[in-house]
């Protein structure tokens, strides 16, 4: 009787035992399959994402005629001019190229102006070492796959954040904070404005994280600041996310939605009509100011053609650099309300402590010239299409103890202004 219950115990024993391995089978097989499942699903993922990048490049990087290597590791695409990014758009299919603006601003060209802006500093662009575009073709950074996976989605790459403009009438500045954006700017506002000017001093700001950029520009600006921004833009930057290294660029900008769905940087969209073959958009600059040394600036000037109603651009004193169509906007079709100049960095805290991105050359205003940067000959374009010195500047800063901006007036410079900071320091923890 002993010997059955113990054979009869053994069995079951037995049994439990081939009952737990068959379940640790089936839960191995069911675990795999899980994990097929979702490496197929990551494969096809990454799959979905490589044809949008694919596709988004194709896009972007026309047929060239020619292509450049710069130094910097750019290469520049010299396309004709009927077939760069800005005739995707639907409303420029047969569009006819408005190959100069009918009317310059009145001043632009006086005498004594053009005889102090012969002592400046000459600036270029580093592709020029190797080449340059021929007629009838303009000048595009080619955009990389590099460039495209660093953006957050294909779909932003390109694209400010919303909520990037300085608004100054704000009653809560810290509401800007939100996104992380910060600024030092002279601006004007309560009038209608056709356009600005600026002579911009170069710095090549050290940029803390990857995803931070520091900037140097003017603002046209219509319509409120909540969903319905206009901005046209242009200054130089310094942006490893858009970019991938840490040079000064020229840059411009534009939204109609304050940075939703419209609108980007450079050529990385249709809008921007360019009619230069000689300045490259996102293209590197140089050479840039020293501390304690060598200046050197360059000049921005957006108006509106009075006649076509396009907003134009001028790098420099020679180059017409191309226009943006005025159906792109809504209140800007008209006028501007506001106008802006000066830095702005993105602080995206790191560790829970301010960034120690800098703007401008990294010094704070009081420094003064050679050291701090700075904005001169700061002028709009009013309703007879003439440029002259802004009335009521106001400055605006949403933190001084980490970027400042100090505004001045005298004989050589007009209205005048230096800005910028380290960022972190003892005061701005």
């Amino acid at each position: 009787m002993a010997a059955a219950r113990a054979l009869l115990s053994s069995r079951l024993l037995l049994a439990a035992a081939a009952a737990a391995l068959l379940f640790l089978a089936c839960a191995a097989e069911g675990a795999a399959a899980v994990a097929a499942g979702s490496s197929g699903g990551r494969r096809r993922q990454l799959q979905r994402q490589q044809r949008q990048v694919q596709y988004h490049l194709k896009r972007l990087n026309k047929a060239p005629l020619a292509s450049i290597q710069s130094p910097d590791g750019d290469i520049i695409d010299c396309v004709p001019i009927s077939k760069q990014p800005a005739f995707d758009h639907p409303f420029l299919k047969n569009h006819t190229i408005q190959t100069r603006p009918a009317y310059h601003p009145e001043g632009l060209y006086d005498e004594s102006k053009v005889a102090s802006q012969k002592n400046t500093q000459t600036i270029t662009q580093m592709w020029h070492r190797n080449g340059k575009c021929q007629e009838n073709t303009i000048p595009i950074r080619r955009t990389k796959k590099e460039d495209v996976l660093r953006a957050s989605s294909v779909k932003r790459y390109g694209k400010k954040l919303h909520k990037s403009t300085p608004n100054p009438m704000s009653v809560e500045p810290d509401m800007l904070n939100e996104s992380g954006h910060q600024h030092a700017i002279a601006y004007v506002e309560g009038d209608k404005y056709y356009g600005a000017k600026a002579t911009i001093n170069v710095w090549q700001p050290s940029i803390q994280q990857g995803n931070e950029f520091s900037l140097s520009q003017l603002w046209i600006l219509g319509g409120s600041f909540g969903q319905d921004l206009n901005s046209i833009e242009a200054g130089w930057q310094v942006s490893p996310d858009l970019y991938g290294d840490n040079n000064t660029r020229l840059f411009t900008y534009w939204t109609s939605d304050a940075y939703q769905a419209t609108g980007c940087y450079n050529l990385l969209c249709s809008g921007f009509i360019q009619t230069n073959n000689q300045i490259a958009m996102g293209a590197s600059i140089f050479p840039i100011s020293n501390y304690g040394g060598s200046q050197y600036d360059i000049n921005i000037l957006v108006w509106k053609d009075p006649k076509e109603g396009n907003w134009w651009l001028q790098f420099g004193n020679d180059y017409v650099l191309g226009y943006w169509p005025s159906f792109l906007f809504s209140y800007l079709a008209d006028s501007a309300s506001m106008i802006e100049w000066g830095g702005e960095v993105v602080n995206t805290e790191p560790d829970g402590s301010h960034t120690s991105t800098q703007m401008g050359s990294g010094h704070f205003p009081e420094e003064g010239f050679s050291k701090a940067s700075y904005f001169k000959n700061i002028q709009v374009v009013d309703s007879s299409n003439n440029l002259k010195a802004p009335k009521g500047i106001g400055a605006y800063t949403e933190q001084s103890n980490c970027y400042d901006v100090q505004n001045g007036y005298n004989g050589d410079w007009g209205a005048y202004f230096y800005y910028g900071g380290p960022g972190k320091n003892s005061n701005c923890p």
